[in-house]
């Protein structure tokens, strides 16, 4: 690594979690009282142990909907609450398939729990908002990979089939599909999840019944011909949940704002203007993180551990106060909840309408082109439900045929959720 990226013990103070943290296995069989599904019961001494593990005790302070609770005020539950809540999901899916006969070892199980408690351990702060704001060109999955195999070399390789699971390389598939796919028990606890924690009714999915017509055919995970109906409801509401939370037109306005802020601080930091910041932060604005080093540095990947969503607010409400006008414009718009407008388009807007916009904004508020870009983005949003081809879902029917679940729908509300619907933005200040 360059000299100029590394870590000062004084600057960075990065702790040996091997040596501060003891996870003998002690009385750490527990249960968890959950909002959403009520108990949730952590039989394994392992799975508690990573529990109790600072990286992921960080996900409490990673919110699960980024921004959306400026939108819906209930929306503050984590990362922490997500993961707890599919791991449980994943122990009732396991139960179930075992009951039908598949075989799965105790080994296997605990596996699937780990590798579903973690999936989603390498986030950033604010979760999706921020995806490539700190650690470029690469997805939280690769960080999660990496975060797990890190805790692998702490846990004396007890991790090895949960990580062989989650990147799909474990003899038996049906187990990865159960961490991702296109009815993964990920999906099935956030649109719960969201849905409670939003109060948007649309998310509400049929999920006891979904899980109990699960089955494992081939290898390959299945759905018994009779949940065919609860399925399709599944993915619709997935498609209503995506316009009504995930892509709200407030919320993505919310977004362009949070991260117009950060790629202004982070070329003030590069041109040595003094601004306010916090050593973790301070350090991801002034250095190009890849994946490769987060992957091979363990200083790198430590350090990434110790920013949330709190370093980030810290930082913004401090930099409403800076000389530099963009940067304490947009730290302002988004502590106060001043946020721009957005226009949703059927089309891209053209290179004119935004340089107008600029323009125009430029001359209004009396700041350069430059400054008045940062205030006026645009982008694409993207709606995909359900994708037949593409690990498709699989119904098997009671002759024991197994048929895509697009071949198999006779619902036209389904069949009409079965493609991509893509519109367009321009946000602006009001």
């Amino acid at each position: 690594m360059d000299k100029k990226m590394r870590l000062t013990d004084k600057k960075y103070p990065i702790t040996h979690l091997r040596n501060k943290f003891s996870f003998a296995a002690v009385n750490r069989k527990k249960i968890i009282n959950d909002p959403v599904y009520g108990f949730i019961s952590i039989r394994s001494e392992l799975v508690f142990s990573l529990i109790e593990h600072p990286y992921f005790q960080r996900l409490r302070r990673i919110k699960q909907l980024g921004l959306t609770n400026l939108i819906y005020p209930g929306a503050n539950h984590t990362r922490f609450h997500h993961a707890l809540g599919a791991m449980h999901l994943m122990t009732k899916a396991i139960n179930v398939l075992k009951s039908k006969g598949v075989e799965i070892t105790t080994e296997e199980e605990e596996a699937a729990q780990i590798a579903i408690l973690l999936h989603d351990i390498g986030h950033g702060p604010f979760s999706h908002v921020m995806e490539h704001a700190f650690v470029h060109e690469v997805n939280h999955e690769e960080i999660s990979l990496a975060f797990m195999h890190e805790l692998n070399d702490q846990f004396d390789s007890q991790l090895s089939c949960a990580i062989d699971i989650f990147k799909n390389t474990y003899s038996k598939k049906f187990l990865h599909q159960l961490v991702s796919s296109q009815l993964d028990v990920d999906r099935l606890d956030y649109l719960t999840r969201d849905s409670f924690y939003t109060g948007v009714s649309e998310g509400i999915v049929g999920l006891e019944r979904i899980i109990e017509m699960l089955n494992v055919k081939n290898d390959q995970l299945v759905i018994d011909e009779k949940g065919i109906y609860s399925v399709e409801k599944f993915i619709v509401a997935r498609r209503l949940m995506y316009w009504q939370v995930y892509l709200h037109k407030t919320a993505v306005a919310a977004d362009t704002v949070l991260l117009s802020a950060l790629k202004r601080a982070r070329e003030l930091a590069l041109e040595g203007t003094t601004i306010f910041t916090l050593p973790t932060i301070d350090y991801f604005l002034k250095n190009h993180i890849t994946g490769d080093q987060i992957s091979s540095s363990k200083e790198v990947l430590h350090t990434f551990s110790l920013i949330d969503d709190l370093d980030v607010m810290v930082c913004l409400k401090n930099w409403q106060n800076e000389s530099d006008f963009v940067l304490s414009y947009l730290s302002k718009s988004l502590v106060n909840r001043k946020l721009p407008k957005i226009h949703i388009l059927d089309e891209p807007a053209t290179d004119e309408v935004l340089n107008n916009t600029i323009n125009n904004l430029s001359d209004k508020l009396r700041i350069s082109e430059k400054e008045a870009s940062y205030l006026v983005q645009s982008g694409v949003l993207k709606n995909s439900a359900y994708q037949s081809g593409d690990e498709t879902i699989m119904i098997l029917t009671k002759s024991g045929e197994l048929i895509d679940l697009a071949t198999a729908s006779v619902n036209y509300n389904f069949v009409s959720a079965n493609s991509i619907a893509t519109k367009y933005f321009v946000s602006s200040p009001k």
